[in-house]
């Protein structure tokens, strides 16, 4: 069958128009480009409070409940007191929501980051970024350096240790699996074997029962054992950051959510200007006075 002239010069155009398309999709694209479309917020704009929320108009922050201090203060993540609470209600005015704008959500900690469709905007819950979590879920940059610390029962020898090596010859526990229990073997290399617990509530009870000197686990999981758990107990000291990049807290989204690289513009322009060293240093006073163990 023959094309008349005009629908044969019309299939022409396409194949052609077809082929420069394959062309530049096989094209290899610009560094910004391919970033921007990893971030999983390929071509959004961040007009502020005019996101593709949940609601319309309303940003959905989700956290755990109860809301432990000094992340949260009386268990109200809506009064805007505690350092999450803070960032949270500081994120949205980047983002163009005042706190009248914000709606709180209940939500476990392990289904935050768990997969599956999510309804909230964000979760904050002292959920720390990595790769494993990232096939599931998307982060903003990160809000909070995390470090590991240790805790030891008041009176205890290892409740006087000011350094690494006071450390050395003490029987220290963490859970299996963690960057705790590395430091333990890596930085500390103690003369006894570490022990290893499968949950972090069984390395607290071997504290308690005097099973171990000491436990590491990452600073703020010490300020809630501490302050809820074993109230005779105390923070010894916190480990510098070994390696590059630090283990960060980072704001969880749904996986390839519309608002990764909005909320992630937000962090970092709060960070930029120093409205994160502030809050960290408000609320999180403890962190940033507890000695380093060198």
């Amino acid at each position: 069958m023959h094309l008349a002239p005009r629908v044969l010069r019309r299939a022409i155009s396409a194949a052609t128009i077809a082929l420069l398309a394959t062309a530049v999709g096989c094209a290899p694209q610009p560094e910004e480009k391919a970033s921007d479309q990893a971030s999983g917020s390929t071509g959004t704009t961040c007009a502020k409070g005019k996101l593709a929320t949940q609601t319309s108009g309303k940003l959905t922050i989700a956290t755990d409940e109860p809301a432990y201090e000094p992340w949260f203060e009386d268990d109200k993540p809506a009064n805007g007191k505690g350092f999450e609470s803070a960032v949270a209600y500081a994120v949205a005015k980047q983002l163009g929501y005042d706190k009248g704008a914000v709606v709180w959500q209940s939500v476990p900690f392990n289904k935050a980051f768990a997969p599956g469709v999510k309804t909230f905007d964000f979760d904050i819950n002292q959920v720390s970024i990595s790769t494993e979590r990232k096939k599931a879920v998307d982060f903003s940059s990160g809000y909070y350096d995390v470090r590991q610390a240790v805790i030891a029962l008041k009176g205890s020898k290892a409740a006087k240790a000011t350094g690494i090596a006071d450390l050395k010859g003490l029987k220290l526990g963490a859970q299996v699996g963690t960057t705790s229990l590395n430091y333990i073997s890596d930085v500390v290399k103690p003369t006894q074997q570490e022990a290893a617990f499968s949950k972090n509530d069984q390395a607290v009870s071997a504290l308690k029962n005097g099973q171990v000197d000491a436990i590491v686990v990452d600073l703020p999981t010490a300020f809630y054992i501490t302050s809820a758990e074993v109230t005779n107990a105390k923070i010894v000291g916190q480990f510098e950051n070994q390696g590059g990049t630090p283990e960060q807290f980072g704001l969880v989204l749904d996986k390839g959510s519309d608002l990764t690289s909005c909320v992630s513009s937000a962090v970092d322009a709060l960070r930029k200007d120093g409205t994160l060293a502030a809050l960290e240093k408000q609320w999180l006073s403890d962190a940033v006075d507890a000695p380093v163990l060198k």
